[in-house]
């Protein structure tokens, strides 16, 4: 809530808000983040629209997800917003705000759950290497993300890791999942170097005097946020030309790993998924690379076997 596109009553509004969601709704820490985060957005949209929030209309909410649409952001995140909005919308009918709820008119999309992108080994080893490791930040960056790459960790677990939980002669740590449940992981060797020369040499640059329990810290010696995680591997992102997302390198985690051999229980147990399910996706994944070594390998029979039903 640093949106220097927003006046002081909208950042205090979102404030209000995120404090009811979390102290009266008692929805969880991610979730309340989450919900003010496409609030804010909402907000800054109207600002730059000229719209005064207390006349808005449902027409203006339908302009606002076509706009979201036209950004690239896929239908998964629409329907995020749409229940962000519904929320803020009975907040801002408790306040007086708004005599209606709009976002109760829109429609979440229908959602199917698409095969999450993964990259090859190679493209792991392009984008990090791409990371300027010569500034104390470059040191951060490249710790921070073959960590994630090396424990499959979601881009929150990351941010809240703390130092007492990161045990790097034993390369285990203790991370807090979703739900606040509790796993141990373990990481590599380039992570455990990286992860050293971060703590020995770059964090006290970055940390100075203060007294920080978390491992990744920004600039100021503040807490690396989730945002700000997202928004320097953006630009990560575009200096080394590999399209992904943070949460690629967790997918691709799971993915190489399945690849190598390992049973789909342990690699559940690594993500932290309470379900074997959403573990199963990967699985899918690990099929579609399969059929393109088989169809290098074996051209003449590629569509015999699919045209046949069969696993190829």
């Amino acid at each position: 809530m640093e949106n220097l596109n927003l006046t002081s009553a909208s950042l205090s509004l979102l404030r209000e808000f995120y404090n009811e969601l979390l102290l009266i709704e008692r929805k969880g820490k991610l979730t309340c983040e989450t919900y003010v985060f496409s609030a804010e957005i909402f907000l800054v949209w109207l600002s730059e629209e000229n719209i005064p929030l207390d006349n808005v209309t449902s027409q203006n909410m339908l302009y606002f997800f076509v706009w979201r649409k036209q950004q690239g952001y896929s239908d998964l995140t629409s329907a995020k917003d749409i229940s962000a909005l519904r929320s803020f919308g009975e907040f801002l009918l408790r306040k007086g705000i708004w005599k209606e709820n709009h976002a109760l008119e829109l429609d979440k999309p229908k959602t199917k759950r698409a095969l999450p992108r993964v990259l090859s080994v190679e493209q792991v080893d392009s984008l990090l290497s791409a990371i300027d490791t010569e500034k104390p930040a470059g040191v951060r960056d490249r710790a921070l993300y073959e960590l994630i790459y090396s424990s499959g960790l979601r881009i929150s677990e990351a941010s809240s890791l703390l130092l007492s939980n990161l045990h790097l002669e034993e390369q285990l740590l203790i991370v807090n999942g979703k739900g606040s449940k509790e796993r141990m992981v373990p990481f590599g060797d380039v992570a455990k170097f990286w992860l050293e020369k971060y703590i020995s040499e770059a964090r006290p640059l970055l940390v100075k005097d203060k007294n920080v329990g978390e491992v990744f810290v920004n600039c100021r010696g503040d807490v690396l946020s989730r945002k700000g995680i997202w928004k320097n591997f953006q630009e990560l992102e575009a200096k080394s030309g590999v399209h992904a997302k943070v949460h690629t390198l967790r997918h691709s985690f799971a993915t190489h790993l399945l690849a190598g051999g390992a049973d789909l229980r342990s690699v559940q147990e690594l993500l932290g998924h309470s379900d074997l399910a959403t573990t199963q996706i990967y699985t899918h994944i690990d099929d579609g690379q399969l059929r393109d070594y088989h169809k290098g390998y074996f051209p003449g029979h590629t569509t015999y076997t699919e045209n046949n039903g069969g696993i190829f």
